[in-house]
Protein backbone atom coordinates (compact mmCIF):
# COMPACT_ATOMS: atom_id res chain seq x y z
CA UNK A 1 0.00 0.00 0.00
CA UNK A 2 1.69 3.38 -0.72
CA UNK A 3 1.76 6.25 1.45
CA UNK A 4 -0.71 7.89 0.27
CA UNK A 5 -3.03 5.72 0.61
CA UNK A 6 -1.97 4.87 4.41
CA UNK A 7 -3.49 7.97 4.88
CA UNK A 8 -6.79 7.50 2.75
CA UNK A 9 -7.14 4.24 4.87
CA UNK A 10 -6.63 5.64 8.60
CA UNK A 11 -3.26 4.00 8.38
CA UNK A 12 -4.03 0.50 9.54
CA UNK A 13 -0.50 -1.01 7.54
CA UNK A 14 1.17 -1.34 10.92
CA UNK A 15 3.98 0.79 9.23
CA UNK A 16 5.87 1.92 12.04
CA UNK A 17 5.56 5.71 12.26
CA UNK A 18 2.48 5.60 9.56
CA UNK A 19 0.65 8.95 9.57
CA UNK A 20 -3.42 8.16 9.47
CA UNK A 21 -6.21 10.62 9.12
CA UNK A 22 -7.96 11.76 11.94
CA UNK A 23 -11.37 10.47 12.71
CA UNK A 24 -14.24 13.31 11.40
CA UNK A 25 -11.56 15.35 9.79
CA UNK A 26 -11.92 13.14 6.54
CA UNK A 27 -8.59 12.72 4.16
CA UNK A 28 -5.57 14.87 5.38
CA UNK A 29 -4.18 17.00 2.52
CA UNK A 30 -0.72 16.39 1.27
CA UNK A 31 -0.08 20.13 1.37
CA UNK A 32 -1.43 20.42 5.13
CA UNK A 33 0.87 17.90 6.31
CA UNK A 34 4.05 19.15 4.01
CA UNK A 35 3.18 22.92 5.66
CA UNK A 36 3.39 21.13 9.14
CA UNK A 37 6.56 19.46 8.46
CA UNK A 38 8.11 22.51 6.88
CA UNK A 39 7.04 24.60 10.00
CA UNK A 40 8.42 22.55 12.57
CA UNK A 41 11.49 21.47 10.36
CA UNK A 42 12.40 25.67 10.00
CA UNK A 43 11.92 26.48 13.62
CA UNK A 44 14.50 23.68 14.50
CA UNK A 45 16.88 24.82 11.85
CA UNK A 46 16.33 28.14 12.19
CA UNK A 47 17.45 27.85 16.41
CA UNK A 48 20.95 26.79 15.44
CA UNK A 49 22.22 30.21 14.00
CA UNK A 50 19.86 32.68 15.30
CA UNK A 51 21.83 33.00 18.62
CA UNK A 52 24.58 33.46 17.28
CA UNK A 53 24.83 37.54 16.57
CA UNK A 54 22.87 37.90 19.71
CA UNK A 55 26.04 36.04 21.65
CA UNK A 56 27.44 39.78 22.57
CA UNK A 57 24.41 41.02 23.96
CA UNK A 58 23.79 37.67 25.81
CA UNK A 59 26.78 38.00 27.37
CA UNK A 60 26.70 41.37 28.86
CA UNK A 61 23.09 40.83 30.37
CA UNK A 62 23.36 37.12 31.90
CA UNK A 63 27.37 37.55 32.86
CA UNK A 64 28.70 34.88 30.57
CA UNK A 65 32.91 35.11 30.40
CA UNK A 66 34.61 35.37 27.14
CA UNK A 67 35.11 31.65 27.02
CA UNK A 68 31.84 30.47 28.52
CA UNK A 69 29.63 31.91 26.06
CA UNK A 70 29.75 29.81 23.17
CA UNK A 71 27.79 27.19 25.50
CA UNK A 72 24.96 29.14 24.49
CA UNK A 73 25.09 27.41 21.03
CA UNK A 74 27.37 24.75 22.37
CA UNK A 75 24.44 23.17 24.76
CA UNK A 76 22.05 23.28 22.27
CA UNK A 77 24.22 21.69 19.43
CA UNK A 78 25.44 18.77 22.29
CA UNK A 79 21.48 17.83 23.21
CA UNK A 80 20.44 17.77 19.86
CA UNK A 81 23.12 15.89 18.29
CA UNK A 82 23.59 13.34 21.20
CA UNK A 83 19.58 12.94 20.66
CA UNK A 84 18.52 12.27 17.07
CA UNK A 85 19.24 8.93 16.42
CA UNK A 86 16.72 8.06 19.58
CA UNK A 87 14.33 10.69 18.03
CA UNK A 88 14.63 8.88 15.23
CA UNK A 89 13.69 5.49 16.24
CA UNK A 90 11.25 6.42 18.71
CA UNK A 91 8.93 7.61 15.64
CA UNK A 92 9.51 4.30 14.33
CA UNK A 93 8.64 2.22 17.45
CA UNK A 94 6.14 4.73 19.06
CA UNK A 95 4.40 6.44 16.24
CA UNK A 96 5.09 9.78 14.47
CA UNK A 97 2.36 11.35 16.08
CA UNK A 98 3.20 10.84 19.57
CA UNK A 99 7.22 11.88 19.02
CA UNK A 100 5.88 15.06 16.97
CA UNK A 101 3.91 16.12 19.48
CA UNK A 102 6.45 15.96 22.37
CA UNK A 103 9.28 17.04 20.42
CA UNK A 104 7.80 20.29 19.41
CA UNK A 105 5.89 20.68 23.08
CA UNK A 106 9.41 20.73 24.39
CA UNK A 107 10.55 22.50 22.07
CA UNK A 108 8.09 25.56 22.57
CA UNK A 109 8.67 25.52 26.51
CA UNK A 110 12.18 25.49 26.45
CA UNK A 111 12.01 28.22 24.06
CA UNK A 112 9.93 30.58 26.33
CA UNK A 113 12.25 29.27 29.19
CA UNK A 114 15.56 30.68 27.71
CA UNK A 115 13.62 33.66 26.50
CA UNK A 116 12.56 34.52 30.31
CA UNK A 117 16.62 33.23 31.55
CA UNK A 118 17.87 35.43 34.35
CA UNK A 119 20.91 33.36 35.11
CA UNK A 120 23.71 32.42 32.67
CA UNK A 121 23.11 28.42 34.14
CA UNK A 122 19.63 28.49 33.21
CA UNK A 123 20.23 29.59 29.70
CA UNK A 124 22.61 27.11 29.39
CA UNK A 125 20.40 24.21 30.94
CA UNK A 126 17.16 25.72 29.37
CA UNK A 127 19.15 25.61 25.53
CA UNK A 128 19.79 21.94 26.30
CA UNK A 129 15.86 21.00 26.94
CA UNK A 130 15.55 22.61 23.76
CA UNK A 131 17.50 20.89 22.31
CA UNK A 132 16.37 17.53 23.03
CA UNK A 133 13.47 18.83 21.75
CA UNK A 134 14.69 19.55 18.76
CA UNK A 135 16.14 16.16 18.18
CA UNK A 136 12.60 14.52 19.00
CA UNK A 137 11.28 16.33 16.45
CA UNK A 138 13.12 16.73 13.29
CA UNK A 139 13.28 13.72 11.90
CA UNK A 140 9.59 12.99 12.42
CA UNK A 141 8.99 16.01 9.92
CA UNK A 142 11.01 13.98 7.23
CA UNK A 143 8.92 11.04 7.96
CA UNK A 144 5.82 12.88 7.46
CA UNK A 145 6.74 14.32 4.14
CA UNK A 146 7.67 10.47 2.68
CA UNK A 147 4.37 9.85 3.77
CA UNK A 148 2.06 12.08 2.22
CA UNK A 149 3.68 11.76 -1.00
CA UNK A 150 4.25 8.33 -3.51
CA UNK A 151 5.42 9.16 -6.41
CA UNK A 152 9.63 9.62 -6.75
CA UNK A 153 8.64 13.01 -8.76
CA UNK A 154 6.09 13.90 -5.80
CA UNK A 155 8.28 13.14 -3.17
CA UNK A 156 11.35 14.65 -4.90
CA UNK A 157 9.71 17.67 -5.30
CA UNK A 158 8.66 17.65 -1.77
CA UNK A 159 11.80 17.15 -0.79
CA UNK A 160 12.97 19.65 -2.53
CA UNK A 161 11.09 21.87 -0.71
CA UNK A 162 11.42 20.14 2.72
CA UNK A 163 15.38 20.55 1.73
CA UNK A 164 15.01 24.34 0.83
CA UNK A 165 13.22 25.34 3.75
CA UNK A 166 15.90 23.96 6.47
CA UNK A 167 18.97 25.35 4.20
CA UNK A 168 16.81 28.73 4.26
CA UNK A 169 16.35 28.57 7.79
CA UNK A 170 20.50 27.67 8.72
CA UNK A 171 20.77 31.19 6.32
CA UNK A 172 17.98 33.00 7.66
CA UNK A 173 18.83 32.62 11.11
CA UNK A 174 21.58 35.33 11.18
CA UNK A 175 19.13 37.72 9.91
CA UNK A 176 16.54 37.54 12.09
CA UNK A 177 18.85 37.01 14.66
CA UNK A 178 20.27 41.00 13.88
CA UNK A 179 17.03 42.28 13.49
CA UNK A 180 15.62 40.90 16.67
CA UNK A 181 18.62 41.57 18.87
CA UNK A 182 19.23 45.42 17.45
CA UNK A 183 14.82 45.85 17.84
CA UNK A 184 13.57 44.35 20.10
CA UNK A 185 16.54 43.12 22.36
CA UNK A 186 18.01 38.99 22.62
CA UNK A 187 15.16 37.62 24.26
CA UNK A 188 13.45 37.81 21.69
CA UNK A 189 15.72 35.02 19.37
CA UNK A 190 14.01 32.66 21.76
CA UNK A 191 10.57 34.26 22.31
CA UNK A 192 9.76 34.38 18.85
CA UNK A 193 9.48 30.82 18.28
CA UNK A 194 7.10 30.27 21.08
CA UNK A 195 3.79 31.26 19.45
CA UNK A 196 4.71 29.77 15.96
CA UNK A 197 5.17 26.41 18.12
CA UNK A 198 1.86 26.71 19.88
CA UNK A 199 0.70 27.18 16.33
CA UNK A 200 2.06 24.13 14.57
CA UNK A 201 1.31 22.55 18.10
CA UNK A 202 -2.56 23.11 17.65
CA UNK A 203 -2.35 22.46 13.94
CA UNK A 204 -0.20 18.53 14.49
CA UNK A 205 -2.99 18.00 17.30
CA UNK A 206 -5.72 17.80 14.56
CA UNK A 207 -4.06 16.70 11.70
CA UNK A 208 -1.48 13.95 12.67
CA UNK A 209 -4.07 11.17 14.03
CA UNK A 210 -3.12 8.36 16.38
CA UNK A 211 -1.25 5.36 15.02
CA UNK A 212 -3.92 2.37 15.76
CA UNK A 213 -2.39 -0.28 17.24
CA UNK A 214 0.06 -3.10 15.65
CA UNK A 215 -1.43 -6.55 15.30
CA UNK A 216 2.39 -7.39 15.76
CA UNK A 217 4.26 -7.23 19.63
CA UNK A 218 5.98 -4.04 20.29
CA UNK A 219 9.69 -4.17 19.41
CA UNK A 220 11.38 -3.11 22.70
CA UNK A 221 14.01 0.12 22.50
CA UNK A 222 17.21 -0.52 22.51
CA UNK A 223 17.84 1.06 25.91
CA UNK A 224 21.84 0.30 26.30
CA UNK A 225 21.83 1.28 22.89
CA UNK A 226 20.78 4.72 23.16
CA UNK A 227 22.77 5.93 25.99
CA UNK A 228 26.00 4.71 23.92
CA UNK A 229 25.06 6.85 21.05
CA UNK A 230 24.02 9.27 23.15
CA UNK A 231 26.55 10.14 25.32
CA UNK A 232 29.11 9.14 21.99
CA UNK A 233 27.93 11.61 20.16
CA UNK A 234 27.80 14.47 22.96
CA UNK A 235 31.38 13.99 24.04
CA UNK A 236 32.46 13.73 20.29
CA UNK A 237 30.82 17.34 19.92
CA UNK A 238 32.33 18.43 23.35
CA UNK A 239 35.49 17.39 22.59
CA UNK A 240 35.52 19.27 18.72
CA UNK A 241 34.35 22.32 20.91
CA UNK A 242 36.42 22.54 23.39
CA UNK A 243 39.86 22.50 21.20
CA UNK A 244 38.47 26.02 20.73
CA UNK A 245 38.00 27.04 23.78
CA UNK A 246 41.58 28.47 25.91
CA UNK A 247 43.23 25.95 27.67
CA UNK A 248 41.07 22.94 26.39
CA UNK A 249 43.13 20.60 24.67
CA UNK A 250 43.24 17.93 27.68
CA UNK A 251 39.64 18.11 27.77
CA UNK A 252 39.16 18.06 24.11
CA UNK A 253 41.85 14.54 23.84
CA UNK A 254 40.11 13.35 26.85
CA UNK A 255 36.42 13.35 25.48
CA UNK A 256 37.10 12.62 22.03
CA UNK A 257 39.13 9.12 23.09
CA UNK A 258 35.76 8.77 25.41
CA UNK A 259 33.62 9.24 22.07
CA UNK A 260 35.92 6.26 19.55
CA UNK A 261 35.25 3.93 22.66
CA UNK A 262 31.79 4.83 23.56
CA UNK A 263 31.07 4.62 19.59
CA UNK A 264 32.68 1.57 19.03
CA UNK A 265 30.71 0.45 21.76
CA UNK A 266 27.67 1.05 20.61
CA UNK A 267 28.33 -0.92 16.85
CA UNK A 268 29.32 -3.76 18.86
CA UNK A 269 26.34 -3.84 20.93
CA UNK A 270 24.14 -2.79 17.45
CA UNK A 271 25.82 -5.68 15.94
CA UNK A 272 26.37 -8.65 18.46
CA UNK A 273 24.05 -8.38 21.76
CA UNK A 274 20.89 -5.92 21.14
CA UNK A 275 17.80 -7.98 20.65
CA UNK A 276 15.98 -4.81 18.72
CA UNK A 277 18.64 -2.68 17.93
CA UNK A 278 18.11 1.35 18.12
CA UNK A 279 20.42 1.35 14.75
CA UNK A 280 20.37 -2.03 12.75
CA UNK A 281 23.61 -2.09 10.99
CA UNK A 282 22.13 -3.58 7.41
CA UNK A 283 20.87 0.27 7.03
CA UNK A 284 24.51 1.26 5.57
CA UNK A 285 24.69 -1.82 3.17
CA UNK A 286 22.13 0.52 1.43
CA UNK A 287 24.67 2.37 -0.66
CA UNK A 288 22.54 5.18 -1.56
CA UNK A 289 22.28 5.65 2.99
CA UNK A 290 25.78 5.30 3.44
CA UNK A 291 27.12 7.24 0.71
CA UNK A 292 24.73 10.38 1.13
CA UNK A 293 25.49 10.51 4.22
CA UNK A 294 29.55 10.71 3.68
CA UNK A 295 28.26 13.53 1.13
CA UNK A 296 26.54 15.38 3.60
CA UNK A 297 28.89 15.27 6.33
CA UNK A 298 31.57 17.00 4.29
CA UNK A 299 28.98 19.76 2.85
CA UNK A 300 27.47 19.77 6.28
CA UNK A 301 30.82 21.52 7.64
CA UNK A 302 31.42 24.21 5.50
CA UNK A 303 27.92 25.23 4.50
CA UNK A 304 25.77 24.87 7.95
CA UNK A 305 29.07 26.67 9.78
CA UNK A 306 29.56 29.47 7.17
CA UNK A 307 26.56 31.71 8.63
CA UNK A 308 28.55 32.21 12.10
CA UNK A 309 31.56 32.20 10.13
CA UNK A 310 30.11 35.11 7.71
CA UNK A 311 28.49 36.53 10.69
CA UNK A 312 32.07 36.79 12.95
CA UNK A 313 34.19 38.45 10.15
CA UNK A 314 31.49 40.93 9.24
CA UNK A 315 31.30 42.10 12.74
CA UNK A 316 34.83 41.05 13.96
CA UNK A 317 36.80 42.83 10.99
CA UNK A 318 34.21 45.34 9.18
CA UNK A 319 32.41 46.51 12.11
CA UNK A 320 28.94 45.87 10.75
CA UNK A 321 26.09 45.56 13.86
CA UNK A 322 24.73 42.86 14.68
CA UNK A 323 21.43 43.96 12.23
CA UNK A 324 23.84 44.47 9.24
CA UNK A 325 25.72 41.17 10.06
CA UNK A 326 22.86 39.06 9.54
CA UNK A 327 21.46 40.35 6.43
CA UNK A 328 24.82 39.78 5.76
CA UNK A 329 23.73 36.13 4.85
CA UNK A 330 20.37 37.04 3.08
CA UNK A 331 21.67 36.35 -0.71
CA UNK A 332 22.53 33.02 0.50
CA UNK A 333 18.78 32.31 1.95
CA UNK A 334 17.27 34.23 -1.46
CA UNK A 335 19.84 31.49 -3.58
CA UNK A 336 18.85 29.13 -1.54
CA UNK A 337 15.33 29.23 -2.78
CA UNK A 338 16.05 29.67 -6.59
CA UNK A 339 18.05 26.83 -6.54
CA UNK A 340 15.17 24.59 -4.73
CA UNK A 341 13.01 25.87 -7.55
CA UNK A 342 14.85 23.22 -9.79
CA UNK A 343 16.52 20.61 -8.01
CA UNK A 344 12.89 18.41 -7.57
CA UNK A 345 13.26 18.57 -11.31
CA UNK A 346 16.39 17.62 -11.66
CA UNK A 347 16.53 15.29 -9.05
CA UNK A 348 13.53 13.47 -11.56
CA UNK A 349 15.27 13.76 -14.42
CA UNK A 350 18.77 13.50 -14.39
CA UNK A 351 18.79 11.29 -11.05
CA UNK A 352 20.77 11.82 -7.52
CA UNK A 353 24.30 12.17 -8.33
CA UNK A 354 24.35 14.58 -11.63
CA UNK A 355 22.24 16.82 -9.73
CA UNK A 356 24.13 16.78 -6.57
CA UNK A 357 27.67 17.19 -8.29
CA UNK A 358 26.19 20.31 -9.48
CA UNK A 359 25.02 21.83 -6.49
CA UNK A 360 28.32 20.84 -4.61
CA UNK A 361 30.33 22.03 -7.69
CA UNK A 362 28.54 25.70 -7.31
CA UNK A 363 28.89 25.51 -3.70
CA UNK A 364 33.00 24.53 -4.25
CA UNK A 365 32.96 27.61 -6.28
CA UNK A 366 31.43 30.31 -4.41
CA UNK A 367 33.45 29.13 -0.76
CA UNK A 368 37.10 29.46 -2.90
CA UNK A 369 35.76 32.72 -4.28
CA UNK A 370 35.74 34.10 -0.46
CA UNK A 371 39.34 33.04 0.29
CA UNK A 372 39.79 36.04 -1.14
CA UNK A 373 38.26 38.57 2.13
CA UNK A 374 40.47 40.91 3.42
CA UNK A 375 40.37 43.73 5.89
CA UNK A 376 38.76 46.16 3.24
CA UNK A 377 36.71 43.77 1.10
CA UNK A 378 33.87 45.52 -0.40
CA UNK A 379 30.59 43.61 -0.18
CA UNK A 380 29.45 44.23 -3.61
CA UNK A 381 30.46 42.34 -5.38
CA UNK A 382 33.22 40.67 -3.50
CA UNK A 383 30.82 38.71 -1.02
CA UNK A 384 27.56 38.89 -2.69
CA UNK A 385 28.57 36.93 -5.71
CA UNK A 386 30.15 34.19 -3.87
CA UNK A 387 27.23 33.93 -1.58
CA UNK A 388 24.98 33.63 -4.40
CA UNK A 389 26.91 30.40 -5.85
CA UNK A 390 26.76 28.81 -2.17
CA UNK A 391 23.13 29.66 -1.99
CA UNK A 392 22.06 28.18 -5.23
CA UNK A 393 24.47 25.24 -5.31
CA UNK A 394 23.28 24.51 -1.75
CA UNK A 395 19.60 24.88 -2.79
CA UNK A 396 20.07 22.50 -5.01
CA UNK A 397 22.22 20.18 -3.59
CA UNK A 398 20.26 18.88 -0.55
CA UNK A 399 17.02 17.60 -2.21
CA UNK A 400 18.85 14.61 -3.87
CA UNK A 401 21.34 14.29 -0.89
CA UNK A 402 17.92 13.58 1.18
CA UNK A 403 16.59 11.72 -1.58
CA UNK A 404 19.35 9.16 -1.53
CA UNK A 405 19.99 8.87 2.19
CA UNK A 406 16.21 8.60 2.63
CA UNK A 407 14.12 6.64 -0.44
CA UNK A 408 16.11 3.32 -0.16
CA UNK A 409 15.33 2.86 3.47
CA UNK A 410 12.79 0.02 4.35
CA UNK A 411 9.32 1.96 5.48
CA UNK A 412 10.14 0.42 8.82
CA UNK A 413 13.06 2.61 9.16
CA UNK A 414 12.22 6.08 7.66
CA UNK A 415 12.47 7.23 10.95
CA UNK A 416 15.96 5.75 11.46
CA UNK A 417 17.00 6.97 8.20
CA UNK A 418 15.81 10.35 9.20
CA UNK A 419 17.63 10.52 12.54
CA UNK A 420 20.63 9.56 10.92
CA UNK A 421 20.60 12.15 8.42
CA UNK A 422 20.23 15.10 10.71
CA UNK A 423 22.49 13.81 12.94
CA UNK A 424 25.34 13.81 10.33
CA UNK A 425 23.95 17.38 9.36
CA UNK A 426 24.55 18.49 13.33
CA UNK A 427 27.81 16.82 14.04
CA UNK A 428 28.83 18.26 10.78
CA UNK A 429 27.81 21.69 11.54
CA UNK A 430 28.95 21.66 14.63
CA UNK A 431 32.42 20.38 13.89
CA UNK A 432 32.56 23.25 11.66
CA UNK A 433 31.72 25.85 13.88
CA UNK A 434 34.26 24.65 16.08
CA UNK A 435 36.98 24.59 13.34
CA UNK A 436 36.30 27.10 11.44
CA UNK A 437 35.76 29.74 14.11
CA UNK A 438 39.01 28.21 15.82
CA UNK A 439 41.09 28.56 12.72
CA UNK A 440 39.91 32.01 11.92
CA UNK A 441 40.44 33.42 15.48
CA UNK A 442 44.27 31.37 15.91
CA UNK A 443 45.29 33.28 12.62
CA UNK A 444 43.65 36.39 13.69
CA UNK A 445 41.93 38.97 11.05
CA UNK A 446 40.46 38.49 7.73
CA UNK A 447 43.33 36.13 6.79
CA UNK A 448 41.95 33.68 9.10
CA UNK A 449 38.36 34.31 8.16
CA UNK A 450 39.80 33.08 4.16
CA UNK A 451 41.57 30.41 5.42
CA UNK A 452 38.09 29.29 7.15
CA UNK A 453 36.70 29.21 3.50
CA UNK A 454 39.17 27.38 2.28
CA UNK A 455 38.69 24.29 4.47
CA UNK A 456 34.92 24.78 4.06
CA UNK A 457 35.71 25.30 -0.08
CA UNK A 458 38.10 22.10 0.16
CA UNK A 459 35.50 19.97 1.62
CA UNK A 460 33.35 20.63 -0.82
CA UNK A 461 35.90 19.83 -3.54
CA UNK A 462 35.54 16.28 -1.44
CA UNK A 463 31.91 16.05 -1.26
CA UNK A 464 31.59 16.34 -5.22
CA UNK A 465 34.09 13.83 -6.01
CA UNK A 466 32.45 11.39 -3.41
CA UNK A 467 29.03 12.31 -4.73
CA UNK A 468 30.49 11.67 -8.12
CA UNK A 469 32.01 8.19 -7.16
CA UNK A 470 29.96 7.36 -4.52
CA UNK A 471 25.76 8.12 -4.90
CA UNK A 472 23.59 5.76 -7.17
CA UNK A 473 21.95 7.65 -10.02
CA UNK A 474 18.74 6.72 -8.69
CA UNK A 475 15.88 9.16 -9.44
CA UNK A 476 14.33 8.78 -5.65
Amino acid sequence: MSPRAVLRAGGKTGVPGAVADPPGHGATRPWLLMLLSCSAQFLVVLDATIVSVALPPISGALGFSDASIGWVVNAYTLAFAGFLLLGGRLADLIGTRAVFLAGLGVFTAASLWCGLATGAAQLVIARAVQGVGGALLMPTTLTIVHLAYAGAAERARALGLWSMIGAVGAAAGTVFGGVLTDSLGWRWVFLIKVPIGLVVLVIAWRVLAHRPPSESPREPLDVAGALLVTCGLAALVYGVVAFGEPSGTGRAVAFLTAAVLLLALFVAWQHRWARSPLMPLRIFRQRAVSSANTVMFCLGVGYLASPVVLSLYLQNVLDYSPSRAGLGFLPTALAVMAGAQVTGWLTTRWGTRPTACLGLTLVAAGFLLLVRLGQDTAFLPDIVVPLILVGVGAGVAFTPITVAATSSAPPAMTGLASGLLNTTRQVSTALGIAVLTAVAHAQGGAQGYGTAFLIAGSLAVLATVGAATLMPRGRG
